[in-house]
Order: C-alpha cells, then structure tokens, then sequence
C-alpha cells in the first residue's frame, strides 16, 4: 500500500482551503495550468518527466486521522476544514503534455481542472515531482544527444536524497539513458539495473589480481573490471591475463579519460581484447561526454551532474489559476484570470496545445491557443486526458515515455541538438482560439 501525499504540500494550500470554504467559493469550477515562463539559461528545450508520477500522488492524495489530528493540533485547519479533508478524492480533469514530450515556454505541460477546493490542494505536490524529474529528464536528455549511441549508466543515487535518487533513476531513463544502479527503481518502475564493482572491492584484497579473480569467478567474464585504483597498465594485463579476451569491459573512473581511453585501447587489442568495452566515469556531463566523442569509449556512467539537472536542479515550473467560474455551480461559465504583477504576468483562459511543423516535418513552432484549438495539416496535438472525473486514465508503460521523447527529439529542428547557448529551439506563439 502506497503511502497518503496529503501532507506532501505548503500550509498556505490548506489556509487557502479554510478560507474558501468559509466565504463559499471553494466550489467555484477553476482550471489551473502548469508552465515554465523561461526555459534555464541557455537550454534549447524542455522535457517532461514525471507525469506517471504525478498520476500517483493524485491518487494517494487524502488524508486519514493522525493526519487531520497533526492539522488540527496544529491548529493549522479548524474542524470544519478537517471534516472536509476527511472525504477529500480529487473529482475533476487532467489533461497535459504526455511523458517524454519536449516542451518550450509557456507550455501548457499540465491542465488541472475541478473546484478550487480539490485542485489548488494539488499545487505543492504536483510541482515537487514536475520541477525535479523535468529538470533531470531535461539534463539526460542533452547528455544522450552527446553521447550519440553509445550507452549511459544513471549512478548519481549517493549524491541526491534517497527518494530523489529513485525518481532521478526514472526521469533519466525516459529520456535516453540506459540502465541505472539503483535498485529502487528498477523494482519501483522496471528501469534496468547495473553495476558490479568499486575501489573498496580491491583494495579489501590482498592485491589486484586477488581482487579481479574472486569478481571474475562470482559474476562471470563478462563483467566489468575497475582498472585504476592503482596503475591502469598494469591492472588491463592483468585483467586480460585472468578473463582472456572474453572480458566484457574494463572502467577507468579518474585521470584524464579522452587520453587514457587510447591507451587502454591499443593494450587491449594487443592483448587480443578486441571485444572488451570501455566505460569511462568520474564527474561526467554533457559536456565531457561530448569531449570524448573521438576517443574509444564504449559507455558512460553519469552521476552527480544528473541528479543536478547539469547546473538547473528546477524547471522553474509555476501552477497558475487561469479560470475560474462565478458561481459553484457545474455549469457556471468560466472566466479568465490572469495575473499582472510586474515579472510575472500570466495569460488567462484554458490553452490547448499544437505542435507545428514545415513541410519537412520538422517543428517550426509551439501554438498556444486560448480556447479550443483547431489542428491543421501540419499540426499535432500535444495534451492528452490524464485523469476523467478522478479516475487515472493516462497511465502507460515507461518504455512508451522513452519511445515518445525519442520521436519528439527527431522532430525538433537542428539547433535543438546544439550543446551551446542559445534560444528556444522554435517560438511559442500564444494565440486566440475559438
């Protein structure tokens, strides 16, 4: 059983909560929407991860009587409030971006549609998750593009939270990498798992080669062999020398990889390894991958800069009431709000999303529409139903995120690809619809 994320959240949703239902407007239909004013500096595109995620929390969403008893004690909701909470199941509409699509500013990523009462509830927890596997499905994403086809291993598990690891693991994978070596989430999500051996292994015996023979008689020629805890040269020898050429690769964690790479290479192949890999680790991003793209290396394990987000650990995701209807009842009109304040002006009215593209395919342009939107020829709509009436309608295999971002990738322009500074990859334009 899953565990409640009612209290997963700010305590000014919940005052918000208190004083709504007290003046009468908690009823009142709104449509909130989740977006990015600005992608970080220098990114060319965003990546949505998380959603499945989300989809959970929404569901787990409630809170039972120690957790009313902690508000209540608190003396953060009076009774009433604490009685309304006790029945509290999310009723309305989500419809959104799904998994593994790109995404620009002011995209419309998620839609949150219900009473105020049971949608600004969702605000906190719905951020949390987006925020963080966004940006890290982000920061993956650019370093599978640098790293072409060769493999990433996701190994950042000791330098973040140990439940921001799990979901690192997740977002990581959707957005190209290959195997992670957190075992949470490949139990929790299906990601494969991978890993075999550190600095400690060795050096707990008695010499290297001791070390390598009991790795190499537990799990098999085809492991992969850590050869720098002392000397590279003579660590490869003596690897080959105890696996023989069906070694199935050797990892360098330090020194100066592109250089060590080459060397490595040429004794393995003297040595007659011409199969065994190459892994290279050690404080990767997507810069050092793309450094290393000349030099003979198989595969990568990335870990601090992806649980980072690669220097933007945020999506800078906001959740906005953008309507809102005057009275409580279900078919009371909607009306468009929209904030003003100075830096963070907002656009009113529920948005549909398109993605459009030329004649080649290729995308040209996020259309924002402000009402219902019409897709032509060229169009493709990006929102798909998530949750009808409450009920979780959008779950779908992680693989299928993975393939979605894969596809979305190939459509964007080739600037989108490009390690460097630069604007969005195509504008968003925000449209009047119908």
């Amino acid at each position: 059983m899953r565990e409640s994320t009612g209290l997963l959240t700010d305590q000014y949703e919940l005052t918000m909560l208190q004083a709504a239902l007290r003046s009468g407007t908690a009823d009142r239909r709104s449509v909130f929407e989740v977006f990015a004013r600005s992608l970080p500096p220098g990114r060319r595109y965003g990546v949505v991860g998380g959603t499945g995620r989300v989809l959970d929390a929404i569901a787990d969403f409630r809170f039972d009587a120690d957790e009313l008893d902690f508000l209540t004690g608190r003396g953060v909701v009076d009774e009433p409030t604490a009685a309304w909470l006790a029945d509290y199941r999310f009723t309305g509409d989500v419809r959104g971006y799904a998994e593994g699509e790109c995404f620009f500013p002011n995209s419309p990523i998620l839609v949150v549609e219900g009473t105020f009462a049971e949608a600004v509830l969702l605000e906190t927890v719905v951020l949390s998750i987006l925020n963080h596997d966004c940006a890290i499905a982000a920061a993956a994403s650019r370093m599978a593009l640098a790293a072409g086809d060769r493999p990433l291993i996701e190994m950042g598990s000791r330098r973040t939270h140990e439940r921001a690891a799990v979901a690192a693991a997740r977002a990581a994978y959707v957005a190209g990498f290959a195997t992670t070596s957190n075992l949470a989430a490949g139990r929790a999500y299906g990601v494969p798992t991978g890993g075999t051996a550190a600095h400690a292994f060795t050096m707990l015996h008695d010499s290297e080669r001791h070390a390598f023979a009991a790795q190499l008689d537990s799990l098999g020629k085809s492991t992969t062999l850590l050869v720098d805890t002392y000397d590279v040269e003579r660590a490869v020898r003596t690897a080959v020398e105890l696996a023989g050429p069906e070694l199935g690769a050797v990892r360098i964690d330090s020194g100066d990889l592109g250089e060590l790479a080459r060397r490595v290479r040429g004794q393995l192949d003297a040595l007659g390894a011409r199969d065994t890999r190459i892994i290279v680790t050690g404080d990767l991003d997507e810069y050092g991958i793309a450094a290393l793209a000349a030099a003979p290396v198989d595969g990568y394990g990335v870990g601090t800069s992806l649980v980072t987000g690669s220097g933007a650990p945020t999506a800078s995701l906001v959740y906005k009431l953008v309507a809102r209807a005057d009275g409580p009842g279900p078919d009371a009109p909607l009306r468009s709000v929209a904030k003003r304040s100075t830096g963070k002006p907002t656009v009113g009215g529920r948005k549909s999303a398109l993605r459009r593209v030329d004649v080649r395919g290729t995308a040209c342009a996020e259309v924002v529409t402000v009402g219902d939107a019409a897709a032509g020829a060229r169009d493709r709509a990006l929102q798909v139903p998530l949750v009808a009436d409450g009920e979780i309608v959008g779950r779908e295999p992680l693989a299928a995120a993975r393939d979605r971002h894969r596809a979305s990738l190939a459509e964007l322009p080739p600037q989108a690809r490009q390690l460097s500074r630069g604007e969005p990859a195509i504008p968003t334009e925000i449209v009047a619809g119908g």
